[in-house]
């Protein structure tokens, strides 16, 4: 999670900077010192989270707040020595507030909160994406695999998605999900259909609900007798139990 440290005292932001040097998963991407200068540096360094003092010289923290009109929204988290600003912080959205001394204990809870919050965020946008990509598949019925890559729907067409491109490939219901570094794409098909065309390509089946391209696998976790894959986009794939040996083989596992 990236983080923008927005304070006009200097003791406050070396106190956050170090609390937030004890926080795993996070990303100190800049600081500003007023309202005006937390704005400019939001649109350009696009932080995950922004930690921002409510009173400052100029422009305070909740006016900053108020303006701020970016896609995607950061998550903002409030600090104060003074209780009766709550209200105001959470009209505008705010994942939490913290009173000055801010304790470590409550920063990382602050931060885990908006963790949550974004994940949430994150989770309904792809669901709204795969409503309407499901929406446009229903309407140009079932499309398939040419030569070198699939074609799938779009809103104003279809697009090609050549199979090199391809990282892995997951069961949803009646559709798959094709994963590539930039975006996934949704197919209208069955995953034994799919196997059938994707025989002599580089993509492995895992699983009965996933395929995988083993150049992008970076770690292989063992529990018991199952195997996970962890892949370069960060993704765990789970390899289903008749599956283990073949994965064995490409991977060159003992």
């Amino acid at each position: 999670m990236r983080v923008l440290l927005v304070d006009d005292e200097a003791l406050a932001l070396d106190r956050l900077r170090t609390f937030f040097d004890n926080i795993d998963g996070v990303e100190v991407v800049g600081q500003a010192q007023d309202g005006d200068e937390a704005l400019t540096e939001i649109a350009r360094l696009r932080p995950d989270l922004v930690i921002l003092d409510v009173q400052m010289p100029g422009k305070n923290g909740l006016r900053a707040a108020a303006e701020l009109d970016i896609e995607p929204r950061p998550e903002l988290v409030f600090v104060t020595a003074h209780e009766h600003y709550a209200p105001d912080a959470f009209d505008v959205d705010a994942a939490d507030y913290l009173l000055k001394p801010v304790r470590f204990d409550r920063l990382r809870q602050a931060v885990d909160r908006a963790r949550r919050r974004r994940a949430l965020r994150e989770q309904a946008a792809r669901a709204d994406a795969l409503q309407e990509q499901m929406a446009a598949l229903k309407a140009s019925g079932p499309v398939g695999l040419d030569d070198n890559g699939f074609w799938v729907p779009e809103r104003h067409g279809q697009r090609r998605v050549p199979i090199e491109n391809i990282d892995w490939i997951e069961a949803a219901r009646d559709y798959v999900l094709l994963h590539t570094s930039v975006k996934g794409h949704l197919l209208r098909t069955t995953m034994a259909a799919l196997e059938e065309k994707l025989k002599g390509t580089p993509l492995l089946r895992v699983h009965r609900s996933a395929f995988v391209r083993p150049d992008k696998v970076v770690e292989v976790k063992r529990a018991n007798r199952s195997l996970t894959l962890l892949l370069a986009d960060g993704a765990h794939v789970q390899v289903g139990p008749s599956y283990v040996g073949a994965v064995k083989d490409a991977l060159g596992l003992d």
